[in-house]
């Protein structure tokens, strides 16, 4: 479900579960978590994370236990460990990159994306909510607007427009983004370390206001999530009742 290989200072992070189109479960999330650790304990200097096939991640995989807590949790827990990896991390987005993958990437310090690719946060769809460091952090790199567009509008981002507005670094492919993190991975890494701790300073991890986790646990325990899940079990387009 996880494939990595070696180049000198470099590791390639690959989600392998492309018949899935790399939709994340628990298996995949503590096989990723266990590669990070990998990696840096074997001395890489960079870490490129990708998706196998023709998507970076469909999100989580939503024929398996997503909808309980403890899946949520664990994929918390390994987007801090990304955030906070001690190198840099670039995401190579070679396709969609959709809700916990679109998670993946922003918990990565930079993004290359492919010229086709997407991003995109379609959780209104299905009657769950990210959470706030999702919200905050996807305004941070998008903007306000942008941000409310994907959000409530669950409307995907394109690569020209990411690059237009920073999100996406730069585009192209996994070769130039394993070609950047190289040329990244002989800069001095303490200098990089400490941007890394401010870049990531811009108040998405602050703690939420309770009011504002009490909405999102709502709508976690609300009839409308059973409805999403009924809806896409029974592949019609779901009838939200706000309750």
């Amino acid at each position: 479900m996880i494939a990595t290989s070696t180049d000198g200072a470099v590791t390639t992070i690959e989600l392998d579960r492309p018949d899935k189109r790399n939709a994340l479960n628990e298996e995949v999330i503590e096989a990723l978590g266990a590669a990070f650790t990998g990696a840096v304990d074997a001395g890489a200097r960079a870490i490129v994370l990708t998706g196998r096939g023709s998507a970076f991640s469909a999100g989580a995989d939503l024929s398996g236990p997503v909808y309980d807590p403890g899946f949520l949790d664990h994929l918390v827990a390994t987007l801090q460990q990304i955030e906070s990896t001690p190198v840099p991390v670039i995401a190579a987005v070679n396709g969609a990159a959709l809700g916990a993958g679109l998670q993946l990437t922003m918990a990565a310090d930079l993004r290359v994306m492919a010229p086709d690719a997407i991003a995109g946060i379609p959780a209104a769809r299905i009657g769950v909510a990210v959470d706030e460091w999702t919200i905050r952090r996807l305004v941070s790199l998008v903007g306000a607007g942008q941000a409310a567009g994907m959000l409530i509008g669950c409307e995907p981002l394109s690569a020209d427009r990411a690059h237009d507005l920073g999100f996406a670094n730069r585009i192209g492919d996994v070769a130039d983004a394993q070609h950047w993190a190289a040329t990244i991975a002989e800069l001095a890494p303490l200098t990089l370390q400490h941007y890394k701790l401010v870049l990531n300073g811009d108040g998405a991890r602050d703690v939420a206001p309770e009011e504002r986790h009490a909405a999102m646990m709502r709508a976690w325990h609300s009839d409308d999530l059973a409805e999403g899940r009924a809806a896409r079990a029974e592949r019609r387009a779901p009838r939200f009742s706000g309750t």
